[in-house]
């Protein structure tokens, strides 16, 4: 902490900063800086947080000091012959960061103001008390299959409500718990990207992601938080459709439906819909194909008499 001793009014003030001293005019007789008081104290007597002092205390105990504003006398107290500031209980730097107070420096015996009243705020120092948090989590997001190394996902973000300006308590950086060697995740940004070539999505689907959020930089002793991500392979049309075998009767009727074939796709939604046609010159003029909507089904309709041996081609 620093604090402004000063001598008489209208003197040169000496402005104590971590060893060093400056001057500057100043119109009263006693001002400070900034106090400083340490978040989640657990001590068992009450934090000290500094001494305000005026030129006119000469150790005489003729000067009382008095203190007003955020917390006076139920959060902090003042010593009234020393002015000695002490903390009376543990303060969360994110419920309040900071306290703005005012002192004065009064006769003991008359009550009369000494010099005109004097603010300053006492500011409550961060420590790494909180853990990152994914606000929306879980999520779920999708990515074509196939897709080439480093095609973009998403982006996943934490926040932590620990002090950004103050050392590394809300530095994060994020790592991938599971998902490995599928996915990466940038560990300042948060985007997760594809990790592997040729990811099919009828071989494997679904995928379950953690990633974890770690405060200190990610350094040894700091806070994490996670999160989980569902990545679905979306469907592309790379596999042909693919014909079973089949055998026709010799006697069937011509007019007659003679058989069914249905096509396998492990493709899906649009791209697993099947129209059926006889390739020119292999059998179009022994049979007809129409194709079912409902059932994707291809009918296969005798249009002459069949002879034994006759080769079809369907696509």
């Amino acid at each position: 902490m620093s604090l402004i001793n000063s001598f008489r009014a209208g003197s040169r003030a000496g402005i104590l900063r971590n060893g060093r001293t400056s001057f500057q005019r100043v119109k009263r007789g006693w001002v400070w800086n900034q106090f400083f008081v340490l978040e989640e104290y657990m001590g068992s007597d009450p934090q000290y947080v500094g001494k305000l002092h005026s030129d006119l205390d000469k150790g005489e105990s003729i000067v009382k000091y008095t203190l007003s504003g955020d917390g006076a006398g139920s959060i902090f107290t003042i010593d009234q012959t020393t002015g000695d500031i002490h903390a009376l209980r543990s303060l969360d730097r994110e419920e309040k960061p900071y306290y703005t107070l005012r002192a004065q420096a009064v006769d003991v015996e008359t009550g009369r103001a000494l010099e005109p009243e004097s603010e300053f705020v006492i500011k409550v120092q961060d420590i790494n008390d909180n853990e990152p948090k994914f606000l929306e989590g879980p999520y779920t997001a999708s990515v074509p299959e196939m897709s080439p190394v480093g095609t973009y996902v998403m982006q996943v973000t934490a926040t932590d409500a620990d002090d950004p300006t103050y050392g590394n308590s809300a530095r994060v950086v994020y790592s991938i718990l599971q998902g490995q060697p599928y996915f990466s995740v940038d560990p300042k940004t948060g985007i997760i990207r594809t990790a592997l070539p040729n990811m099919d999505r009828e071989v494997k689907e679904q995928y379950q992601v953690l990633i974890q959020a770690k405060d200190m930089g990610g350094q040894l002793g700091g806070l994490a938080g996670t999160t989980t991500i569902n990545i679905t392979l979306t469907d592309v049309n790379d596999n042909p459709p693919r014909f079973p075998k089949s055998k026709i009767p010799e006697s069937s009727f011509v007019g007659s439906a003679v058989g069914r074939i249905k096509a396998h796709d492990p493709d899906s939604g649009k791209n697993a819909e099947i129209e059926y046609t006889i390739v020119p010159g292999d059998g179009g003029t022994t049979f007809d194909i129409t194709t079912n909507e409902n059932t994707q089904e291809g009918i296969l309709i005798l249009r002459k008499v069949l002879y034994p041996l006759v080769p079809l081609t369907f696509a």
